[in-house]
């Protein structure tokens, strides 16, 4: 397997037991160490009493069991490397021990099997555009666990979703959501927030009418806007540099208000990302210092051709760029526009990610799913397919690419020894039917199952 290593007699080191090493070795323990442990099997002791006598655990909560074997699936360590064809992964609790082909290891005394048979193996997917603004999101500190989990499993974890970037919500809200996953209370996605949501002045945008976002008047108003929405706890800013002020008008945000909004979020080290809406919002936003592009920009009021200029600038500054094209013909439909129109703008959209990702530039997989209510993102995987992204660039979008955009790699995003236990089990091979990437059989988040159709 690449990447393994050998020791003298040349055995390679995969992680994985040999057949003749014991799966799990013991050392000398100190006295202090022994009654630690006996504490510990105690609380677990009192945790099982007490679920038997309520009859069930809390809502949404399970244990991560101890040892776990996905076995006999391919496995995808990484959307640049071959998948083993029939491949074991091991966990132990919310982390992966060893990956390998699975004629090379035995399943260890006492673990969970997971039959990965028929299925393919990958890292745990991003979806780096989402909103929780929908009802059912709704005092979300107070609401019934099962009602959010089965939100969260429509919208995203039967989807493979174990990380989000939420791009702009209600911040105390999502806030007290991700407190009650992070908790273990209900299982979901770990999500991040980029808050904030500035506007130009005049910018709101018409279809959140009659509610008003932040305007960001000048660069002092602006830098202060930036710190209190991460001082709220936000990892990142949203602005709209390009925003829909009416079904005729877009408002471009000013090139200072952008380059203040960067500024007093990269002091902070944190990120920021921009809604463009055209190629005169886009502009605004790479030459303004924006990380990321939250979608592609097919409109041009005047009709007249996107920016081709702009792919090569934001490649060269180390943009990222979120598609989002389902998004194109979804807005289309609702807006009654015939087919012919759906078409050219999906087809701008879709040039706009081939010259991009042709250049080498990061892609980042997201849908906008929250503000669409369409959850099932196939049509987004069969977009990008046509746009000329092969079956590894998608999967880079879905793992390796945030992880390292968002600082995350050394812990999730691939499929490796001692990395997170993020993982998706999807039902066919979707190197051969891209579609097979929103067939997901498992959703597995540090180890712990966190939706299933089994």
């Amino acid at each position: 397997m690449p990447g393994t290593s050998g020791d003298e007699d040349g055995r390679a080191h995969t992680g994985l037991p040999s057949l003749d090493e014991p799966v799990i070795k013991f050392s000398r323990t100190t006295r202090a160490e022994r009654r630690r442990c006996a504490v510990y099997v105690m609380m677990v002791a009192v945790v099982a009493l007490l679920s038997a006598a309520c009859g069930r655990m809390l809502p949404g909560v399970t244990l991560s069991p101890p040892l776990t074997a996905l076995v006999g699936g391919r496995v995808q360590v990484s959307p640049d490397l071959d998948a083993i064809a029939d491949g074991i992964v091991l966990i132990e609790r919310d982390t992966i021990t060893a990956i390998g082909p699975r004629a090379s290891a035995r399943i260890p005394s006492g673990a969970t099997v997971i039959d990965s048979t028929g299925a393919t193996v990958v890292a745990g997917f991003w979806n780096s555009h989402v909103h929780f603004t929908q009802p059912v999101w709704a005092a979300a500190a107070t609401a019934p666990a099962p009602r959010l989990g089965d939100a969260l499993r429509a919208m995203l974890t039967s989807y493979g979703v174990v990380h989000v970037l939420d791009t702009g919500s209600f911040p105390d809200n999502t806030e007290a959501l991700r407190r009650r996953i992070e908790s273990g209370e209900i299982a979901g996605p770990r999500i991040m927030m980029a808050s904030g949501s500035l506007v130009p002045v005049g910018g709101s945008p018409y279809y959140v009418l009659p509610a008003r976002l932040p305007e960001a008047s000048t660069p002092a108003v602006t830098a202060t806007l930036v710190d209190a929405a991460l001082d709220r706890g936000a990892e990142g800013i949203k602005l709209f540099t390009g925003s829909w002020a009416s079904p005729r008008s877009i408002v471009v945000m000013p090139i200072e208000i952008v380059r203040a909004s960067t500024d007093a979020a990269h002091r902070r080290g944190k990120f920021v990302i921009a809604h463009p809406s055209n190629s005169a919002g886009a502009r605004v936003a790479i030459e303004g210092g924006v990380d990321i592009l939250a979608h592609t920009f097919p409109s041009e009021l005047d009709r007249r051709p996107w920016d081709r200029a702009l792919p090569g600038m934001m490649r060269e500054r180390g943009m990222a760029l979120i598609p989002t094209l389902k998004l194109w013909p979804y807005e289309l439909r609702k807006a009654g526009a015939p087919p012919d129109v759906t078409k050219r703008l999906l087809g701008n959209g879709q040039e706009q990610l081939q010259a991009f990702a042709a250049l080498g530039g990061q892609v980042l997989f997201g849908t906008d799913v929250g503000y669409m209510t369409e959850y099932d993102p196939t049509d987004e995987y069969v977009s990008m397919h046509e746009a000329g992204l092969s079956y590894a660039e998608i999967l880079r979008a879905l793992t390796t690419a945030p992880a390292e955009r968002f600082g995350m790699a050394a812990r999730t995003g691939r499929l490796a020894p001692g990395l997170a236990a993020d993982i998706v089990i999807l039902d066919g091979d979707p190197a051969l039917d891209i579609r097979a990437l929103a067939r997901v059989r498992s959703t597995i988040r540090a180890g712990r199952v966190i939706y299933t159709n089994r």
